[in-house]
């Protein structure tokens, strides 16, 4: 599918589905487009778009480069978030002549915005570094809104954890200390399951995060001499916001992985609290079963079967064996 963006006098306006790319056309947007499509825009505009394995490239040369005075940049875009299975893919950016051309195989929500944006304001862009900066824009603004969002979920499960953490310890809300945990047994498949969702998502935010640092330098020093102030500006604004939100994004990643080990750390005391209940009750149980052996040997001789108090003596042996341990754990604290 391709939509083409049209200058007027003073705006641009989305032209009809189908309609030439004339000189006229400013902005043309390939979405997902088949190998006709791809091949018109090619002999319309005397470009050479990236097929989809140029673009998965990672080598800042295949991504960044110029040729036949048309600039080609790709970079990976974080799309799908609002579904629950946010995916990284590549999209390609070629300024030449006055237009720019995108080519992307995904729909990512800031060019949906983007192109809402200029339906309701046609004047705010008219022409092709202005729609460039306007998506650049558009893109790292999602970033910023879906680190928010990790940063709101990362605090919810972090209070989670940690209270998971006073359960464990037999802490009260209110910070006094009790012998039996508080409240029900944590969910720590759920923790960890949203842990590693959270800090796959700052992954792919910090990698378009970089893509788009690396796509906002190289058009700012080849768009020097070409660009208004006003673009050069906001090429300036796009690399400190991505400097901030990459800092932001490291620091959440390193939080991520703080509430992990700390997780990890709860499930092994509650792990090394069920086995330490498994020793103690066979340490309880062996005395008693010493002596139930004793006497479960079949001697002739033995003194104590003749015994009237024989039975009930051995019965009260076996609990007195089985309390001095009991009793004995206790005291040293280790229970």
């Amino acid at each position: 599918m391709i939509h083409l963006y049209s200058t007027e006098p003073g705006a641009l306006r989305r032209a009809p589905e189908g309609g030439p790319i004339d000189e006229r056309v400013v902005w043309v947007d390939m979405v997902d487009p088949s190998i006709d499509e791809i091949r018109r825009v090619d002999l319309a505009l005397g470009v050479e778009m990236p097929t989809r394995e140029e673009m998965r490239e990672i080598e800042a040369s295949s991504r960044l480069y110029e040729e036949d005075g048309a600039l080609y940049m790709t970079a990976t875009v974080l799309s799908a978030v609002e579904t629950g299975s946010p995916v990284a893919n590549a999209v390609t950016f070629v300024l030449t002549h006055g237009r720019l051309v995108t080519l992307r195989h995904t729909d990512p929500l800031p060019f949906r915005s983007f192109a809402a944006h200029i339906d309701r304001h046609p004047s705010a862009v008219t022409s092709a570094e202005g729609a460039l900066f306007g998506l650049l824009e558009a893109i790292v603004d999602r970033l910023a809104d879906v680190l928010e969002v990790v940063g709101a979920e990362i605090d919810q499960v972090s209070q989670t954890v940690f209270a998971a953490g006073n359960r464990t310890r037999g802490i009260t809300p209110g910070g006094a200390r009790s012998r039996k945990p508080r409240g029900p047994a944590p969910d720590y498949e759920a923790m960890i399951a949203s842990i590693g969702r959270m800090g796959d998502l700052t992954s792919k935010i910090r990698e378009s995060l970089v893509s788009i640092g690396r796509l906002a330098g190289f058009a700012g020093r080849n768009l020097r001499g070409r660009a208004s102030k006003t673009g050069l500006a906001a090429i300036k604004t796009i690399t400190r916001d991505v400097v901030s939100l990459s800092d932001h994004a490291s620091y959440l990643a390193n939080k991520l992985s703080f509430m992990l080990d700390a997780t990890l750390g709860l499930i092994q005391i509650e792990q090394n609290g069920i086995i330490k209940i498994f020793s103690v009750v066979a340490v309880v149980f062996l005395p008693p079963t010493l002596i139930a052996s004793i006497y479960g040997m079949n001697f002739e001789v033995m003194p104590e079967l003749s015994w009237t108090i024989g039975y009930p003596l051995a019965l009260m042996l076996m609990v007195g064996s089985a309390i001095m341990p009991y009793w004995l754990f206790k005291r040293r604290g280790w229970l």
